[in-house]
């Protein structure tokens, strides 16, 4: 016994990847992470159509907001099914089932011939997202070696905010190209179809990179194909790692496994395991602040005071720059300083600033009339712009990287990637009910609304510093 523990002690010293390796497990995570970023893509590329559905199909706010809202929901049940997919097939072939319908969805979306119609591929989009933000994840945390995870772990929120900028610089040329306008007709269609249908492209190259990087070595040795499953721990960590030590070890935790179901995350806390329940509230926190409002609704809610179509794309497009700013932030300190006190300094962060953006919107004026919009006076209206932008960045160099991470790592290997899917799936939910109320909830009080974001900023605070449990440098096999 002491031999073999001895032996196992080596195998995780030695498992540390040469650079030569290390450069094959970023290539590797970056395939697999493109995921993300049509996750981001897609899901906010509507902030730069919405005026354009609006006044193509001749519709309200309240349809509006329903198709918008709509590719949430088929995003829960593409995360709610996406971990048992991966399970099934493997995480590459659910990869390459993902960017398909993400393809075929943006086809879709391009050529509507009613608002139903159109949301009908906004609801399949949704689900290739979903199965995305599982995916994603799952397969990182599997080949990344535990020195490394955390980083690595990072590259699917930062193909996410990559996918986002993307789309709204993407969004502003084309608006460009139509002269400011997103129905007027460019190539046959109207500029804002073109939007919608740009995913096609990043899909295409989805594919191709899911059908050339390797499986999982867990799936693979949990699928009985031990060979394959030491060839890829070689290549993601290096000939020198003990390759039987490791396969041992996998096979050790798979040995007592069964294929995660929701069944197995039953548990004594109101009918969950209570590792499951920290993945949903985190999730839901994630959402419950807010941050998706600046993603899918910026666009209109800068045009609501006084900027045009044209400019209003470009401050969206400037929020995302600063949200990959904060995200290259958070991918340099998860590692270092740990997933608590980023959570920490994220929830601190974005409740001043959102507070603080509540009391700039409390100035808003209307003039000329119910015909004549709103403004926002000096100061408030500069505030307003800062203070939002302060939300993006400390979201984003916190709970927007760290959560993923933390979904990725913080669940036991028996239950993980069901787990995984349905803390995605309630995130989703949480992202669906934030999106579709908001312009209601603009509409009743502005300021109210960014005050009870900030107050879930505030309560995620304390949650943090109650339920959640650092997991740097933690192997995925210690994780229980």
């Amino acid at each position: 016994m002491r031999t073999v523990t001895k032996g196992y002690i080596t195998g995780m010293a030695r498992a540390q990847p040469h650079a030569e390796h290390l450069g094959h497990v970023v290539f590797i995570t970056a395939a697999a992470a493109i995921g993300g970023f049509l996750f981001g893509y897609d899901s906010s590329v509507i902030n730069g159509a919405v005026t354009g559905i609006q006044k193509h199909f001749g519709v309200g706010s309240v349809e509006t907001g329903l198709v918008v809202a709509i590719a949430l929901l088929g995003s829960a049940l593409g995360a709610w099914v996406g971990g048992g997919l991966a399970d099934r097939w493997g995480r590459t072939r659910a990869m390459q089932v993902a960017a398909v319908v993400f393809a075929v969805s943006s086809i879709g979306q391009m050529l509507p011939f009613a608002i139903w119609d159109l949301a009908f591929w906004r609801l399949l989009a949704g689900f290739g997202i979903g199965m995305a933000s599982v995916l994603g994840p799952t397969y990182i945390a599997e080949v990344a070696p535990a020195a490394y995870r955390g980083r690595l772990g990072s590259f699917q929120q930062l193909a996410i905010v990559l996918g986002i900028a993307v789309s709204q610089l993407v969004n502003y040329v084309i608006a460009r190209i139509a002269g400011g306008n997103v129905n007027n007709v460019v190539l046959g269609l109207q500029a804002w179809q073109w939007m919608l249908g740009a995913c096609v492209v990043p899909a295409l190259l989805y594919l191709l990179f899911a059908s050339t990087i390797p499986e999982s070595p867990r799936y693979l040795v949990q699928a009985g194909r031990t060979a394959q499953a030491r060839t890829v721990l070689a290549e993601v960590e290096g000939e020198h790692t003990d390759l039987d030590a490791r396969v041992a070890e996998i096979r050790q935790v798979l040995r007592s496994e069964v294929r995660p179901t929701a069944k197995d995350l039953r548990g004594p806390a109101l009918g969950l395991l209570p590792i499951v329940w920290v993945g949903i509230v985190l999730s839901v926190f994630q959402q419950f602040v807010g941050i998706n409002v600046i993603f899918y609704y910026s666009s209109v809610l800068w045009q609501s005071v006084g900027i045009n179509q044209s400019d209003s794309l470009l401050i969206s497009f400037s929020s995302s720059v600063i949200n990959i700013v904060g995200t290259f932030i958070a991918i340099s300190l998860v590692d270092r300083i740990g997933r608590r006190p980023l959570l920490l300094i994220g929830s601190a962060g974005m409740a001043v600033s959102l507070a603080t953006a509540a009391w700039a919107f409390s100035a808003a004026r209307e003039v000329g009339g119910t015909a004549g919009g709103v403004v926002l006076p000096d100061p408030q209206g500069p505030v307003a712009l800062v203070a939002a932008n302060l939300f993006v960045l400390f979201f984003a160099l916190s709970w927007g990287v760290v959560v993923w991470v933390l979904l990725g790592e913080m669940f036991p290997n028996r239950i993980r990637a069901a787990a995984l899917g349905v803390a995605a799936a309630a995130q989703w939910l949480a992202n669906w009910l934030i999106t579709v109320t908001f312009p209601a909830l603009a509409e009743w009080n502005l300021p109210l609304t960014y005050a009870m974001y900030a107050l879930f900023a505030v309560l995620s605070f304390g949650f943090v510093l109650v339920w959640v449990r650092e997991t740097k440098g933690r192997r995925l096999e210690e994780m229980g």
